[in-house]
Parts: C-alpha cells; sequence; structure tokens
C-alpha cells in the first residue's frame, strides 16, 4: 500500500499556509478555479506562455486571456499579456519574440515583451485552428468549408423558395458526438503572412481529399504540423469510404506548403490508425504515433519514425508495453518526449531517438501539457488534489513549481488523503485501486464507489472538473475507485481484456476491489455504499443493478449503455460498438452483445437510481437514459431523470456542473445520510 506524497509538489501544502480554521472542498470552490491551457516555450527557453480560463458565473461560460512567465529569472511572477475583456484571447503560438493567438474568429499577433494585440486575419466563416510556419512567412488554417473548397471562403448557399428544413442524407456519419453533419468538413488552407497582415482567403492544401484534418470530434493542432523549413505540411486525415464510422484509418499525408502538388500517404500500407505527426528539428526524420489494429480505437500506439530521405521507417517503442498519448521532439533531435499512463500515473518520458530506450522524467502526478525550448521542458501538471499548475522538469525526476494559478482559491481549504492499494482480481492479476479519505473524518463513512469511463481509460491520479472525488470526499463520503481489466497503464493486454468481456472480469474486478477496500481502510462504511459511473461507468452500473443487486444503497448511472441492441444502431462511432463486441455488427452476432446487455436482467433491479443524460450526447444517446428510467419506474423503483438539453457526453456549462453535484451528491445523502438510509 502507498500513500500520495504529501511532500510532493503536487501537494497544495507545499505552497498555501493554510489559516487556523479550515474547510472541506465544495463544487462551488471547484467552478471557481483558474484553468490554465497548454504551455507554448519560444524557442530559445526564456519565455513561458499560456491561456488562462476564468469561470464567468454571470454568462455561464469561460473567458480566457494570455498569460507570460520570463523563465530566466528566479521568482518571477506571470503577467497578463492580452486581456481585452471583449475578447476571448486562446490558443498561443511563439515564433522568435511573437506570440499568435486566436480571439474573435481571427488570428493576432502581439511581442512576447508586451504591447498592443495586432489583428492579422480578415476571412469570413471562422476557423477550428492554426498554426505559424516556423519561418514565420505562412499560416496554415484548419477551418469547417464545403469539401473541394478552393479558398477560405464561405460558400453562399441558395435555398429555393418555400424549402423545407428537414436534413437529408445519403451515408454515415449522419451526426457525430454532439453535431449533426452539414456537408462540411474540417480542410486546410495557407495564408502568406507579411509585415502587413495575414490577409485573404489563402489557398486550399489538399482539395482533392476527402475527410476530415484534423479528425472529428476531438483532433486538434496535435495532427497537423510544419518542416522545419516551411516547405511541407505533413497531417492525419480519415478518408472516409462508404461506412466512415467503420474505419479507424487515420493516415500520414505530406503536401507542398505552397500547394504545388497533391498530398502524398506515407502511411498508405496501415489500415489501422496513424497520427500525430512531428518532424525534428534538424529535418531528417518524421515521428508519429501509430497502431497495429484496423477498427480498436484504444489499441497501443507505438512511436514510429521515418527517415525522410531514404523512406526507412522504424517501430522506436515496439518493446515498451506503454501507450504513448502524445510526442515532440528533444532540440537536438535525438530523442523525443512522450507522456502515458502508467498504474495510475500520467508521467513524461524521453525515448532515445537511436535504440528506442525509455526514461521516466516526473514521479507523481498526470502530465497533460508539454513544452520544449532551449534548456526548458516545461509541463503542466495536475493530481487528485491539485488542478494543473506549470512545471520545469530536471534531472533525475526533479520538478521546480513555476506557477501557483489557484493558490488564493484553495487557501484555507483542506484536501482529502488518497491511498493506493492492490489486490487479485480476475484471472488472478494484479489491480490497482485507490481511496480517498475526507481530511478530519472521524469514524466510518459512507462510500462513492466510482466507475471510470472508457472503458479504455483509468482512475488516475489527475485533476477533474466533471468527476472530482475530492468533491466527494468534501461532501463527507470515503471514494473507491478500481482500475479493472480494460485500463489504461498496465500493458496493452490488461487493456484488451475486456473485449467481448464487459460484464465479466470487471465486474469480479469492481467486487474483490470493494472488498479489498472496505477490508483494508476501517474508515470505510462498507454497509453504506453507493456506486456511480458514467458513459461505460454508466453501463456498468445498469449491469449492476441486475447482476449485482443487493450491494448498493443507491445508483448514480450517467449516460450509460442500458440496450444494447440499440446501442449497436443508435451509436455514431460504430467501431467502438463493434469491436468492443467481437468485431461484428449485431445482426451478424447478436449473442455477442446480448450476453452482456443490461437490459436482459430488468426484472431483477431493486436498487434506487439516479439517471443523467444530455440531450446532445450522439455517442450514448439520451434515448439509453430515458429507457432506464422508464424500466425504474415500471418495476416501483425509486429513481429520479435529470436531463440537460444542451449537454453532450460530458457536462461542460458552469451552471449545469453545480446542477449536477448538487444532484448527484443529493441523491447519494438521501441513501446513505437521509431519509432513505436503512
Amino acid at each position: 500500500m502507498k500513500t500520495f506524497s504529501v511532500a510532493t509538489l503536487l501537494a497544495l501544502s507545499a505552497f498555501v499556509a493554510a489559516p487556523a480554521v479550515a474547510r472541506q472542498l465544495t463544487i462551488d470552490d471547484v467552478a471557481a478555479l483558474s484553468r490554465v491551457g497548454a504551455p507554448a516555450v519560444s524557442k530559445d527557453g526564456r519565455w513561458l506562455v499560456w491561456a488562462q480560463r476564468e469561470t464567468d458565473v454571470a454568462a455561464n461560460r469561460g473567458r480566457y486571456d494570455l498569460w507570460r512567465l520570463d523563465l530566466s529569472r528566479a521568482n518571477a511572477k506571470p503577467v497578463k499579456l492580452a486581456a481585452d475583456p471583449q475578447l476571448d484571447e486562446n490558443d498561443p503560438q511563439l515564433i522568435g519574440d511573437i506570440v499568435y493567438f486566436t480571439a474573435d474568429d481571427a488570428i493576432w499577433s502581439v511581442p512576447v515583451t508586451g504591447g498592443t494585440p495586432r489583428r492579422l486575419t480578415d476571412f469570413k466563416g471562422g476557423f477550428g485552428g492554426f498554426k505559424v510556419a516556423p519561418t514565420g512567412d505562412r499560416l496554415l488554417i484548419w477551418a469547417d468549408r464545403r469539401p473541394g473548397a478552393p479558398t477560405l471562403e464561405p460558400a453562399t448557399d441558395k435555398k429555393a423558395a418555400n424549402a423545407g428544413a428537414g436534413r437529408t442524407y445519403d451515408q454515415l456519419f449522419v451526426r457525430h458526438w454532439d453535431t449533426w453533419a452539414d456537408g462540411t468538413r474540417s480542410q486546410l488552407f495557407v495564408l502568406p503572412l507579411t509585415a502587413a497582415g495575414a490577409r485573404g482567403n489563402g489557398r486550399a492544401l489538399a482539395p482533392t481529399l476527402l475527410g476530415d484534418t484534423p479528425s472529428k470530434p476531438f483532433g486538434g493542432g496535435e495532427e497537423v504540423t510544419w518542416s522545419p523549413d516551411g516547405r511541407t505540411v505533413y497531417f492525419a486525415l480519415r478518408e472516409p469510404g462508404r461506412i466512415e464510422p467503420l474505419s479507424t484509418n487515420l493516415d500520414i499525408f505530406a503536401v507542398p506548403a505552397d500547394g504545388s502538388a497533391a498530398p502524398t500517404n506515407l502511411t498508405s500500407a496501415n489500415q489501422a490508425t496513424d497520427t500525430q505527426p512531428a518532424v525534428s528539428p534538424d529535418g531528417r526524420k518524421l515521428a508519429w504515433l501509430a497502431m497495429r489494429r484496423p477498427g480498436y480505437e484504444a489499441d497501443r500506439y507505438v512511436v514510429t519514425v521515418r527517415d525522410l530521405a531514404t523512406g526507412k521507417t522504424v517501430s522506436l517503442t515496439e518493446r515498451w508495453d506503454r501507450s504513448p498519448a502524445s510526442l515532440q521532439w528533444a532540440p537536438d533531435s535525438r530523442s523525443l518526449y512522450v507522456t502515458a499512463d502508467d498504474t495510475q500515473e500520467t508521467p513524461l518520458f524521453q525515448v532515445d531517438a537511436s535504440d528506442g530506450q525509455v526514461t521516466r522524467l516526473t514521479a507523481e502526478g498526470h502530465v497533460s501539457g508539454v513544452a520544449i525550448g532551449a534548456r526548458s521542458v516545461v509541463i503542466a501538471m495536475s493530481s487528485l488534489t491539485a488542478p494543473d499548475d506549470f512545471f520545469r522538469v530536471g534531472p533525475q525526476r526533479s520538478t521546480t513549481r513555476l506557477t501557483s494559478v489557484n493558490a488564493a482559491r484553495l487557501a484555507g481549504i483542506d484536501m482529502p488523503t488518497v491511498e493506493r492499494f492492490s489486490f487479485k482480481g480476475a484471472n488472478g492479476d494484479t489491480v490497482w485501486g485507490y481511496a480517498v479519505q475526507p481530511y478530519g473524518a472521524q469514524g466510518k463513512v459512507p462510500v462513492a464507489f466510482m466507475v471510470h469511463g472508457g472503458p479504455q481509460g483509468s482512475s488516475n491520479n489527475s485533476w477533474s472538473y466533471r468527476w472530482n472525488p475530492a468533491v466527494f470526499a468534501g461532501a463527507g463520503y470515503g471514494l473507491v475507485a478500481v482500475d479493472f481489466h480494460g485500463s489504461t497503464g498496465y500493458g496493452q493486454a490488461f487493456t484488451d481484456a475486456i473485449r467481448n468481456n464487459w460484464g465479466g472480469w470487471p465486474l469480479e474486478d469492481l467486487q474483490k476491489g470493494l472488498a479489498a477496500a472496505t477490508t483494508r481502510f476501517s474508515w470505510l462504511d462498507g454497509d453504506n455504499a453507493c456506486a456511480l459511473g458514467a458513459s461505460y461507468g454508466g453501463y456498468m452500473m445498469n449491469w449492476i443493478e441486475g447482476r449485482w443487486p443487493d450491494r448498493f444503497r443507491c445508483i448514480v448511472q450517467h449516460d450509460g449503455v442500458f440496450d444494447a441492441r440499440a446501442m449497436a444502431y443508435e451509436t455514431e462511432e460504430l467501431w467502438f460498438d463493434e469491436w468492443e463486441h467481437g468485431g461484428k455488427a449485431y445482426f451478424e452476432d447478436p449473442q455477442a452483445f446480448e450476453k452482456w446487455n443490461p437490459v436482459n436482467y430488468v426484472d431483477k433491479w431493486k436498487t434506487p437510481q439516479l439517471v443523467i443524460t444530455g440531450e446532445k450526447d450522439f455517442r450514448i444517446p439520451y434515448t439509453q437514459g430515458l429507457a432506464a428510467f422508464t424500466a425504474l419506474q415500471r418495476r416501483g423503483i425509486p429513481s429520479r431523470l435529470l436531463v440537460f438539453p444542451n449537454e453532450n457526453h460530458w457536462v461542460l456549462k458552469p451552471s449545469n456542473s453545480r446542477q449536477w453535484y448538487g444532484e448527484v451528491i443529493g441523491w447519494m445523502d438521501r441513501w446513505t445520510k437521509g431519509a432513505g438510509a436503512r
């Protein structure tokens, strides 16, 4: 058993002197926190720049400003760089001593030393993101436009008089994540950048390719990059085929930045995912992340490197049984920096570009962003008890804190204690979990048993704004989480073990894990527990209702699968659901889906359940939540339905987040502390 060190740099006590009277963390505290974005570091390593979100409670939204920190000065303090109250300054990039950023559907620039921001672009129609050429003479823009659009100029749609409002489709996707398809695709465009700005509509780089780059719904700048000389653009794109939702085949393409030739597919031989291209600073090698199995979105990524002169390709991390989530080259082109889940942590690693040797650079904590300059490796890092801040990475796993963004807001709040434990789970494998103890708790506390989503994910040592263990501890619950079979950070075989096994080994792990935790930690009241989870965790709540019906006093189910048959035809990314149940469609192998289908055990349901769903959720459509609530009501089981009309698979708006926590904790209080408690 291991306790996360309170002396770690992630512990708030390292920089906040708590007053005599302290209190517990609440959702209002979390909602008010500043949130730092991805770090950007100047090439010479002197300047750190980032976007920082503040919560506008009145407007029910976040707003963004740019900040900077002089890394060359000891004990330097962050200062605002761009903070117009009428704009949201975001997505900073540093080229030389100029910071480029987005605001008001345009790209702007400002000297890193300060000054008046200048608007550079005037094209219309909006855009998704941008990257400045390392040479500073071009802007690469990605924007949703009609397929084959020659420039950024928006198309003019002419509708016939009295035309109906109905949408028509001839193939999938018809909707994706939270958006109905509108006939546009995310495409690349280049604009010349001069002293006068980057005016006009530019030109398309790959108008003949049909697909989205970056990919949707979550792809961003990590899927697009420049060569160091500014002559070539590399990007990831999936060509759709007849049924796009069945394909995970992203490829890496190269195209001249002046549009003088058509794109070249560099990874056509691999039918699985190739993504996140990154060119070495010396311009000699291209690295990217590659999967091996088509149709499997959670396959292991392998760092792959291509010699751009010879075309020779090497799978650099083939022998390392972890799955990198990001990669960047070191300034000397001799190694790469990657992040990857590893036993409930997400450290930063360095990979030798010659032999693939991997060195871990950070210890505890979740590294969510990395920026590299000369002699400066800066990371954004959080833990279960501290939100993201910036740190400089040094030798021998040393990290130096650079910012304490939320010190004032969190002063006087006592954070819980986190203890990790392991046990023998299904198949005799070692399974890990953690328990979160409320600060100052006297005697036993009720249990919040939280099941993560994915299912290929992890209940790891990271801060969360949507399912925050510290908030549940602040409400008086001992939170327990288990990384069941299917979780990431334990090797690919452990991750793969959930396929065709959704209600099997994972449920066994959860049963054994809760027993292990309540036996080991005497402060947990194992007889007074509620279970809660979202997405796959929500599925597991519905599965527990029928297959473990006598264990919990209440259940909270958010966006969970209720009927596997309906899910197979309602969800948008078919590759996920079909892979998880053996690789075939429901009509080809219905028993694979029915074996683990919660709807088949509704006759056993008895536990009071809170059902939560979002009307804009197209991944696990809200009809699944309505069906679960109907089943509960028809069986006379105490139940409650919470529907967010303006949320997708996640709850993102500040007021909705506060309502979510109020409903969830209120439901748990009712059955563990209030009138519903036995």
